[in-house]
């Protein structure tokens, strides 16, 4: 004789057999797996990463213009974030390449490296750079212009008109003896492409709240010029599109592809 137990099982197996299969369609399907990558995406470019290209040469030759890179915003602790104690967080360090909001106008973003932290002293001596009293061996550093400009190379010395008017107001305030001297909280960044580099020397420190992140790799290059980056009109910017479409085969440098980017840590 069978049990109750055993002819509830067998009804409730018969009547699943018979019940045709639950099957999302392929619309839904594609649609959620939309849904969630868009999810990931924009949580990855707001908390963790985010893309950005390089329109200017001031990093040559570290970065050149049409090199896209990917960026580490979790990389440094969060300014006065306690999560920054229990993390694996960096500090950053002299040599770091950094992403920031130009003080001038925060909607726009740089990349400069970091030549000096707080309570450093700076000083350019024809082209040279010294800090806290040491030459240092910038190898990444190029000059493409032999002449010497007294600002420029010569820094802090007295300010043409051409740099930023508030810095210009403000920079006596840091000298000391000759020297910059970089104030709590602020960096001092300044490009690898010196004689062609709008950093620092112009528009002053980087204060820590405005670091976005530091770049790790570069994912995408296109041979490109400033030019390409300067849109006036949306149509413009179409044409820039459609151009990179059918240039990227005969443009992209292949040999920049997955490039890490590495910083020059330097003691002094």
């Amino acid at each position: 004789m069978v049990s109750t137990k055993a002819t509830v099982e067998n009804q409730v197996q018969a009547v699943e057999a018979a019940a045709p299969p639950v099957r999302r369609s392929i619309f839904r399907e594609y649609f959620e797996s939309i849904v969630v990558t868009v999810i990931l995406a924009l949580f990855g470019t707001t908390f963790a990463i985010q893309a950005f290209k390089i329109p200017s040469s001031s990093m040559e030759d570290t970065l050149l213009i049409g090199d896209h890179l990917m960026v580490d915003k979790e990389a440094y602790a969060p300014h006065g974030n306690w999560l920054s104690r229990l993390l694996p967080y960096e500090t950053i360090q002299r040599g770091d390449i950094i992403v920031f909001r130009y003080p001038v106008d925060p909607s726009t973003h740089f990349v400069k490296r970091v030549v000096g932290l707080p309570g450093d002293r700076i000083r350019v001596v024809h082209k040279d750079l010294y800090r806290n009293g040491h030459l240092l061996s910038e190898g990444y550093v190029v000059h493409k212009i032999p002449n010497l400009d007294e600002y420029r190379d010569n820094f802090p010395s007295s300010v043409p008109a051409s740099v930023y008017a508030p810095w210009a107001e403000a920079l006596p305030n840091y000298e000391k003896d000759g020297w910059l001297v970089v104030p709590p909280g602020h960096y001092f960044a300044m490009g690898d492409n010196r004689d062609f580099s709008s950093d620092g020397r112009y528009w002053g420190f980087v204060p820590r709240d405005n670091i976005v992140g530091k770049p790790v790799l570069i994912y995408w290059s296109l041979e490109s010029t400033s030019s390409d980056y300067r849109y006036s009109s949306t149509s413009d910017r179409l044409v820039g599109i459609l151009k990179t479409v059918v240039e990227f085969p005969f443009k992209t440098r292949w040999g920049r592809m997955f490039l890490l980017i590495r910083p020059e840590h330097q003691a002094h």
